[in-house]
């Protein structure tokens, strides 16, 4: 007797079952999206009130679509769309027959900022009550870069770009030269030296354009440096007229060259920075995350700046956390946000603690005038305790940007430009948020009863 095999019959026409949810398992976290953006409640949507032109497809629709294509790995438009083909759970999402086009995807996604952010308070709050989020408790910080949606190739420095012009000036020289010739000997040319002369001249402008740009940024940061400089002599000055012991002058800024600084024709507002393994640099962004230190690893507040290093970033990533969704008590960071002015501000006299390492060279007690939070913070690592913090910090943030990068495939933005790529941020973030709640507690019991 020979072997059998289960028929495979793509000949004989069938009907679609009556319910699309018996295509797709009980347990599957596209149930957990759905439901959960429709008990929301989400005011943010925009969408075409006057009712005018065609049928749009609705926000919800829209919403959950994005958010289930960033938690499995698709984030370009085009493969969101192809998806609504192939994948039973998107086509589920869609109702089954419809399909946007990736222009409206894209329109949606950029156009929906203020949405985004408002269903990542919402769906904390949505923790909250199912008791997986506490209301009070630490939060540990931290940074990754992303590679910007714009090529490395594309960056040029102040000088490189000073030599790029006097390159193509040549090159305009040369084509006039050649132009000349051709008409004093009748002898047709077959390059069309107008059009030559015009895409060099224009290439010219963009790199005149950089080096303008360059040059604000350049003088913008002699001035940040210069006003920040003269605000700790003055808190130095200030402190040794109160008698609170003799403190160190401040170092001068150092004079950056401006050949250090760089520009992009694809994505200007990304930076050229070192990657996060250490291992080269890349044209990047820096994506900051505040993640609760209480166990459930859920992401409580976002943003991306386009600074290399996380050293003035912590007031900004404490502020991002909603106030009504988590009250922090403890801060922890790693030595790269260690900011003496910064962390008083943040503690803001004892509302909150920042457990953040002084750097391996640091000597108690050695310098005189070395500043008081330092040897505090020192003390504060070094107690059980603080040590306790420090090994929960590892913990608790590299777990989290390995998800997104490594289960999510989340390694390059795709929107250009720091607003779009912070509105994809909030995208990502929200997906990763929707994952790891529904790993949490599966289909709430409200949302079953709601589907009853």
């Amino acid at each position: 007797m020979g072997a059998r095999f289960v028929n495979v019959d793509r000949e004989t026409p069938m009907l679609f079952p009556v319910d699309m949810r018996d295509w797709v398992p009980e347990d599957h976290p596209v149930h957990f999206i759905i439901e959960a953006v429709d008990e929301l409640g989400l005011q943010g949507f925009q969408v075409n009130g006057r009712g005018t032109g065609n049928e749009q497809y609705h926000p919800a629709m829209m919403l959950s679509l994005l958010i289930y294509s960033y938690s499995s790995g698709r984030f370009h438009s085009r493969k969101i769309e192809e998806a609504t083909y192939t994948d039973v759970a998107v086509r589920y999402i869609c109702g089954g027959g419809l399909h946007p086009d990736h222009d409206t995807i894209c329109k949606f996604r950029r156009e929906n900022g203020e949405l985004f952010r408002e269903c990542f308070v919402k769906v904390l709050a949505m923790a909250n009550r199912l008791g997986v989020l506490r209301r009070t408790g630490s939060v540990s910080i931290d940074g990754t870069k992303i590679l910007a949606n714009a090529s490395k190739s594309q960056t040029v420095s102040y000088a490189d770009a000073g030599k790029l012009i006097g390159q193509l000036s040549l090159e305009v020289e040369g084509f006039l030269k050649r132009a000349e010739e051709a008409d004093r000997t009748d002898d047709g040319d077959r390059l069309n030296i107008p059009v030559e002369i015009s895409r060099r001249e224009e290439r010219m402008e963009k790199l005149k354009e950089a080096r303008r740009i360059i040059e604000g940024q350049f003088e913008e940061k002699r001035r940040a440096d210069r006003e920040e400089y003269e605000k700790k002599l003055e808190d130095m000055r200030r402190r040794n007229d109160d008698g609170g012991g003799r403190s160190l002058r401040p170092n001068t800024p150092k004079k950056k060259p401006i050949d250090e600084f760089r520009y992009n024709f694809t994505d200007p507002e990304s930076k050229l920075m070192r990657r996060s393994d250490g291992i080269g640099h890349g044209q990047l962004y820096n994506a900051q995350a505040a993640v609760d230190g209480e166990g459930s690893r859920l992401i409580l507040g976002r943003y991306v700046t386009d600074r290399g290093n996380d050293l003035k970033e912590l007031p900004r990533a404490v502020g991002s956390v909603d106030g009504k969704t988590r009250r922090i008590n403890e801060v922890l960071v790693d030595g790269g946000y260690f900011n003496d002015e910064l962390i008083e501000e943040v503690e803001d006299g004892g509302k909150m603690k920042v457990y953040a390492p002084v750097g391996k060279t640091f000597e108690p007690g050695k310098a005189e005038g070395r500043s008081p939070l330092r040897e505090e913070m020192f003390k504060r690592l070094q107690t059980k305790d603080g040590k306790e913090k420090q090994k929960k910090r590892r913990q608790i943030s590299e777990p989290v940007f390995g998800i997104i990068k490594e289960a999510m495939g989340f390694r390059k933005f795709v929107m250009r430009g720091l607003s779009k790529v912070n509105i994809e941020w909030d995208l990502i973030t929200l997906a990763y948020n929707f994952k790891r709640l529904f790993k949490l507690v599966g289909m709430p019991e409200f949302f079953r009863t709601a589907r009853a």
